[in-house]
C-alpha cells in the first residue's frame, strides 16, 4: 500500500536513452507540524514488549498494513535503530557496544532553575561539579530506549483521511 502511492518517473538508469517507468522511491512528503501539534488528532502509546509497527497498526487500525503511518509521524526512518528493541536484543546490544555497561557514560545535574526537574549532561568530567550524578552506559541507553517506546498514533477515527491526503500528496508530481 505504501509504495503503491509513489509518483511514476520515467529513468534512464544506464545513461543510454532508454527510459524506463519506475516509482520514484525518492518523493517525500512531511506531515505538516500544524497537523502534528494537533492533540486532537493524536493519541500517545507506549510500545510494549514485542510490540512491532505491523501490531500496532493492526491494534489501532484493523489493519497491518497501516504501519507506515505510524512511523512517518515518529519521524522514524531507521527500525532498526529508533524502534525499541526487545529485551535480548538490547542486551545483546549493550554487551558488544560497551567492554564495562556499568561505567560512567556522563554526569548529570538537577537545573536550578527554568524546569528544575530537568537534568543537564555536564560530559564525563565532574571536577566542577564533584556532587553530580553518574549515569552509566547501561542507564544511559536504557533511557534512549524508554524515549524511543513513547509514540504517537493518528486517533483511528482521522486515519482514512490521513490516507487519501497522502494519497493525493504522493500523486501530485505523477505523470
Amino acid at each position: 500500500m505504501y509504495f503503491s502511492t509513489f509518483p511514476k518517473i520515467y529513468y534512464d538508469g544506464k545513461g543510454d536513452g532508454n527510459h524506463k517507468v519506475v516509482t520514484n522511491l525518492l518523493r517525500r512528503v512531511a506531515v505538516r507540524a500544524q497537523v502534528k501539534t494537533n492533540a486532537s488528532l493524536f493519541d500517545t502509546y507506549d510500545i510494549k514488549e514485542g510490540d512491532s509497527p505491523e501490531s500496532i497498526a493492526y491494534k489501532m487500525y484493523n489493519d497491518s498494513n497501516l504501519h507506515w503511518i505510524i512511523l512517518l509521524l515518529n519521524d522514524i526512518t531507521d527500525r532498526f535503530h529508533q524502534w525499541p528493541k526487545t529485551t535480548p536484543q538490547f542486551n545483546a546490544f549493550i554487551s558488544e557496544k560497551y567492554d564495562n555497561p556499568n561505567a560512567v557514560h556522563h554526569y548529570e545535574i538537577t537545573a536550578t532553575s527554568g524546569d528544575t526537574t530537568k537534568k543537564i549532561d555536564i560530559g564525563i568530567d565532574n571536577t566542577d561539579y564533584p556532587t553530580a550524578s553518574i549515569v552509566t552506559n547501561f542507564e544511559y541507553e536504557e533511557s534512549v530506549e524508554d524515549n524511543n517506546r513513547k509514540i504517537r498514533l493518528i486517533d483511528p477515527a482521522h486515519i482514512q483521511q490521513f490516507v487519501k491526503e497522502f494519497r493525493e500528496l504522493m500523486q501530485e508530481s505523477s505523470f
